[in-house]
C-alpha cells in the first residue's frame, strides 16, 4: 500500500489551517450595536486653539494645514509629515521608503511621525490613507495601521483626539468621480478602514472622520448645479492646474485647499465656519486665490451641514 497521498494530506490540512487562521486574522467592523454607542457622544469643542499633528501625503499637502491654522486663529499650531502617495503602512514601517520625503518635509513643521504622535504633545492627531484605497486595503493593510497609529496617538495621551481623514480618488476615475465618493464612504472608508479599530479595542476612543470628500461632493452638485457661483463653476475649479493650463486630476488648488480647511475647522474645532475669512495665504506667505464672497459662504455653510450630519464626525447637531 502505498503512502504517498499522506504528505499531500498534511500538506493540505496545513493550508486549510492557514487559510482559516488568515481569514479569521482580517481585521473587520464590529456590530451595529457597538458602532452606534462609539459614536453616540459628540465630543465637546475644544476650549481654545488647537496643536495638530497631520500625517499623510499630497492630499494633505502643505496649504491646507496653513490655511486651517489661519482659520484656527492666533495660538493654532501644526505638524506634519508627508510623502508621494504613502500609506499608513509606508509611514510606520522603517523599512519602507517614503517617496517624496525630503522634498515634501522640507519645512519648519515638518517633525517625524513616531516621536511625534506617540509624544502626547498634540491635542489632535489627523491620519489619512493613500489612493487608490482600495489598493491601500489591499496591499498596504490600512485598518491594521491605522490602529497602529490610534493606539500610538492615545497612549501618548488620553486627551488627544485621534481622526481619518477622508479624501477623493482622481477626476478622471471611470467609475466616476461622485460615484466614487457615494459608494466608498461606507464600503471602503468605514467598513475597511476606520471601524475595525472599535473591534480591536479602540471603543472606549474611537478614531472619529473628517468627511472632505462628503462636503466636496455635496459643494461640487450644489455649484454645477446652480450653474456657477462666484469664480467656481465646475468641480475642475477646485483642483490645481500646471503651467499650461491643463487640469491635474487629484491634487487640489487654494479653492479646494479652502473647502478641505473649512471641513478640517469645522470638524476638529466642533464650530460653524460660517463668517470665517475667505482670503487667506499658502504655506510659503504668498496670497492664495480666494473664493468669491458667495462662494466662500455656500462651502462654509455646506461644510456645516454635511459635518453636522454625520455623526462619526463627533460633532453635534
Amino acid at each position: 500500500m502505498s503512502l504517498r497521498p499522506l504528505p499531500i494530506l498534511i500538506l493540505a490540512a496545513l493550508a486549510l489551517v492557514g487559510l482559516v487562521w488568515w481569514y479569521w486574522s482580517k481585521p473587520r467592523p464590529p456590530g451595529a450595536e457597538t458602532i452606534a454607542a462609539a459614536y453616540a457622544t459628540p465630543l465637546p469643542p475644544p476650549e481654545g486653539p488647537l496643536s495638530v499633528y497631520h500625517l499623510g501625503h499630497s492630499l494633505v499637502g502643505r496649504d491646507m494645514p496653513a490655511m486651517l491654522a489661519q482659520l484656527g486663529g492666533a495660538g493654532h499650531d501644526y505638524a506634519l509629515q508627508l510623502g508621494w502617495g504613502t500609506s499608513l503602512k509606508e509611514h510606520w514601517e522603517p523599512d519602507q521608503p517614503i517617496n517624496g520625503f525630503e522634498a515634501e518635509n522640507d519645512t519648519p513643521h515638518f517633525r517625524a511621525a513616531r516621536e511625534a504622535i506617540g509624544s502626547g504633545d498634540y491635542d489632535t492627531v489627523v491620519l489619512t490613507e493613500m489612493v487608490e484605497l482600495r489598493d491601500a486595503i489591499k496591499y498596504h493593510d490600512s485598518a491594521r495601521y491605522l490602529s497602529k497609529w490610534a493606539d500610538l496617538a492615545r497612549g501618548g495621551s488620553d486627551k488627544t483626539r485621534v481622526y481619518l481623514y477622508e479624501t477623493w480618488h482622481w477626476l478622471d476615475d471611470p467609475e466616476g468621480w461622485l460615484s466614487r465618493l457615494d459608494d466608498d464612504l461606507e464600503a471602503l472608508w468605514e467598513n475597511k478602514v476606520l471601524l475595525p479599530d472599535l473591534a480591536a479595542g479602540g471603543a472606549a476612543r474611537p478614531v472619529r472622520v473628517i468627511p472632505a470628500g462628503q462636503v466636496m461632493a455635496a459643494f461640487v452638485r450644489a455649484v454645477e448645479a446652480s450653474g456657477g457661483v462666484d469664480n467656481i463653476n465646475r468641480r475642475e475649479d477646485l483642483f490645481a492646474r500646471d503651467d499650461a493650463g491643463a487640469v491635474d486630476p487629484i491634487h487640489l488648488g487654494d479653492l479646494g485647499a479652502y473647502l478641505v480647511a473649512l471641513t478640517h475647522y469645522a470638524v476638529l474645532y466642533g464650530r460653524s465656519p460660517v463668517g470665517l475669512p475667505r482670503q487667506l495665504t499658502r504655506a510659503d506667505g504668498t496670497p492664495a486665490t480666494a473664493p468669491g464672497p458667495e462662494a466662500a459662504r455656500l462651502m462654509q455653510q455646506i461644510a456645516w451641514q454635511v459635518v453636522t450630519a454625520y455623526p462619526k464626525t463627533g460633532v453635534s447637531p
